[in-house]
């Protein structure tokens, strides 16, 4: 039997119920029928969410933060997991909703939304820790079966993921210790997706701020990923940002890939 194709779309919609009033996640569900759709910063407990039509159809798993409003994830997914996982483990990581593992018969998928540094880098000490824990989490879940995450990693990993990169060398999501957090990735034998098909494009963005028409002038960031294990290569078939896609600070990103 072939193995199917199948569409995941990440999307950091920066409160998931503002983006159900401005209707652009039913438009972005109707045009690309993704399989499984990954969101981060979802602001929001499920009870507190009025789930649209559209979304119906999907199955939903949602990890929400202890803090009211903030942070958050969520997957809807056509395909019943085998296994839920919560967070990565720790106490210490896990209060702010951050992380879903879904377990399917082939792979694991991971939705993170990586804590940002903030001004002045005060939580870079704590994003560095995040940056390891994360990162040994799916490498033991890869013992057992191939891993895709995705989700806003809050880093721009080269100077050509982000518009102004000499201007932003001390700014959060551009810090050499961030940095190195997306090359420890990479030495681990994880691959991201975009590069893989577009190793030298510019000028490709997913999230822009909402100060000085950055998005009108595409000032933007390529903080937003789908990595895959390394055994999962010749399985990739595209990656995309969604650029056009509108209602939040972020666009979303795109993953097509067989499975069997």
């Amino acid at each position: 039997m072939p193995a199917t194709k199948t569409k995941l779309i990440s999307w950091n919609v920066n409160g998931i119920r503002a983006i159900l009033r401005k209707g652009e996640l039913g438009k972005l569900i109707t045009k690309e029928k993704p399989k499984i759709l990954c969101l981060q910063e979802t602001k929001a407990r499920p009870e507190q969410v009025e789930i649209p039509p559209i979304l119906e159809e999907y199955q939903s798993y949602w990890n929400s933060a202890e803090k009211a409003g903030y942070s958050g994830v969520a997957i809807f997914s056509k395909e019943t997991p085998l296994e839920i996982q919560l967070g990565i483990g720790k106490k210490e990581h896990d209060n702010e909703g951050r992380v879903i593992a879904l377990e399917y018969p082939k792979y694991f998928l991971i939705n993170v939304y990586t804590p940002n540094s903030q001004d002045g880098l005060k939580r870079l000490p704590y994003r560095i820790e995040w940056d390891k824990s994360f990162l040994s989490y799916v490498k033991k879940l890869e013992k057992q079966k191939p891993i895709i995450f995705c989700g806003d990693l809050n880093v721009a990993h080269q100077e050509i993921d982000l518009a102004r990169p000499k201007d932003n060398r001390l700014n959060p999501g551009f810090s050499d210790e961030e940095r190195v957090g997306f090359d420890n990735i990479l030495k681990n034998k994880f691959i991201d997706t975009y590069r893989y098909f577009y190793p030298k494009k510019t000028e490709a963005y997913s999230w822009w701020s909402y100060r000085m028409r950055a998005r009108e002038k595409n000032i933007g960031w390529r903080i937003d990923y789908f990595c895959v294990s390394q055994s999962l290569k010749k399985q990739i078939k595209s990656a995309q940002i969604l650029e056009q896609v509108m209602g939040s600070d972020h666009c979303p990103v795109c993953l097509e890939i067989s499975l069997s």
